[in-house]
């Protein structure tokens, strides 16, 4: 089965079982000759081209660059003072967990934030992601896979076994 003929197929199957949250589209890499004991851990980011939640809403919880930066462009933010206010009150960390989709930290602040607001967030799946000040992202987009993601592998696309692409609901469809 072609890649095309995969991607119609998960939306095709989408579409008969409506539920009633919005269903994410995973990209599943099996590996063979791959031991996750021995062999070094991998994980990486990628960025899409659009948005996959338009009214996707996130908080940063920043130091005071990152604050300002947040502010530049509009973004909801909040200081080490502004979390202090909250003083674990289990209510109001649940009311900001609701109020955003997810959070990032910086560097100095993320050790601190069990401490501060104690386990509200992690409770919630909305424990903040790292936010550092260097500008490095790791960036690929789907057709550029082969080359970026696989010299992380031992023998490169020898130990991948299979690629599969499958909906949160459907079932898996066969790439390679």
């Amino acid at each position: 089965m072609s890649g095309k003929e995969a991607v119609q197929e998960v939306l095709h199957g989408n579409q008969r079982k409506r539920g009633k949250f919005l269903e994410t589209v995973e990209l599943q890499i099996s590996l063979k000759n791959y031991d996750p004991q021995k062999d070094k851990r991998f994980s990486g980011t990628v960025r899409l081209k659009s948005t996959p939640r338009p009214k996707f809403s996130v908080c940063v919880l920043g130091d005071q660059q990152h604050c300002d930066e947040a502010k530049a462009v509009d973004i909801p933010h909040m200081d080490i003072e502004a979390l202090k206010k909250l003083n674990k009150n289990k209510k109001l960390v649940k009311k900001l967990a609701k109020k955003y989709d997810a959070f990032l930290a910086s560097e100095s602040l993320i050790k601190q934030i069990p401490r501060i607001l104690g386990p509200g967030l992690n409770k919630a799946g909305k424990f903040p992601s790292l936010l550092t000040h260097t500008k490095t992202c790791l960036c690929i987009t789907f057709t550029w896979l082969s080359t970026s993601w696989c010299h992380l592998l031992k023998k490169n696309w020898q130990n991948v076994w299979a690629l599969y692409i499958k909906s949160t609901m459907g079932k898996p469809q066969r790439l390679y």
